[in-house]
């Protein structure tokens, strides 16, 4: 596919439907009239492998076999411990469009560095990054950062150790395990930004900024971690079908809120045979995560 320069205005924001089974039976409607994806071609100036936009129906081959697994971490907010309690082997996954959170906090971070605020465009960008997971801008940001090495340079100091840049354009082949995840959100999410392993590195300013960004996800996109949620949530979605395999990686990370918790989500997949079935695994899988956390105390 062509490059494409980033494009302002970002793409419309959904029309919002009561409740969240207007929001399910709204996103049931998109995946039966075929939900179109990408692996874009590598380069360093290319767009990046991310699944949000693009060609192809969204199908996947009747050949194809489900090789699904997961990987669920959770930590409590209200009860931090040392390590988040995870379900399934740890190991790195594809972020897909998760990483645009990560990319956000670099951009926030050297910003921070430098003495200064968001520019109107770096904000118009990283708004439309956030709530609408507009690749166009993850492909401008990603480039401002410093591409992977931008991003490893910023983890390290997030504490972020298994996490890996994809390279060149190919951000959504970024990969990362459940336990960074939390770290990265632990980093935003905290009251005081602090991570398992660091001392705070995102401002009060810009961790409410990440935040907010977050509780405003397109209602097309707000399935995911917000399945264990009985009230407030934040989060961002991933969603990539591999060209080599045909099967989807389908990925969500936030905070949800559930009883009197908060709880910092992050459940990743790979293997499955639709974005449908990706997106049942996740939710199940989110659920299961904080029903286990929430009786552990």
């Amino acid at each position: 596919m062509p490059y494409r320069r980033p494009h302002l205005p970002p793409t419309t924001r959904t029309a919002s439907a009561p409740g969240r089974r207007g929001r399910r039976a709204g996103l049931c409607a998109v995946l039966l009239t075929g939900f179109v994806t990408t692996a874009f071609a590598a380069g360093a100036v290319g767009p990046a492998a991310a699944a949000d936009t693009g060609t192809g129906d969204g199908t996947t081959p009747a050949t194809v076999q489900s090789a699904a697994r997961v990987t669920t971490a959770v930590l409590d907010l209200d009860h931090p411990a040392t390590k988040p309690q995870v379900r399934g082997k740890d190991v790195p996954y594809d972020t897909a469009s998760i990483v645009k959170v990560d990319i956000l906090s670099a951009l926030l971070l050297q910003a921070q560095d430098a003495g200064r605020g968001l520019t109107q465009q770096e904000r118009t960008l990283a708004e439309a990054m956030i709530e609408h997971s507009d690749n166009d801008a993850a492909n401008a940001l990603w480039r401002e950062i410093g591409l992977a090495p931008g991003l490893k340079a910023v983890n390290k100091r997030l504490g972020l150790t298994s996490t890996v840049g994809g390279t060149g354009g190919l951000w959504g082949l970024t990969r990362t395990t459940a336990s960074d995840q939390i770290g990265l959100l632990r980093a935003v999410f905290a009251a005081d930004g602090t991570t398992a392993a660091t001392k705070p590195a995102l401002t009060a300013a810009s961790r409410t900024y990440i935040r907010t960004l977050m509780t405003r996800i397109a209602t097309d996109q707000s399935w995911g971690v917000s399945a264990a949620s009985d009230s407030a949530w934040a989060l961002k979605n991933g969603w990539l079908q591999r060209s080599t395999t045909g099967l989807w990686d389908v990925n969500s990370v936030g905070q949800v809120t559930s009883g009197t918790h908060h709880y910092l989500v992050a459940v990743l997949s790979d293997g499955n045979t639709s974005m449908a079935s990706g997106i049942k695994t996740v939710e199940s899988a989110a659920r299961t995560a904080v029903t286990s956390a929430r009786a552990a105390g």
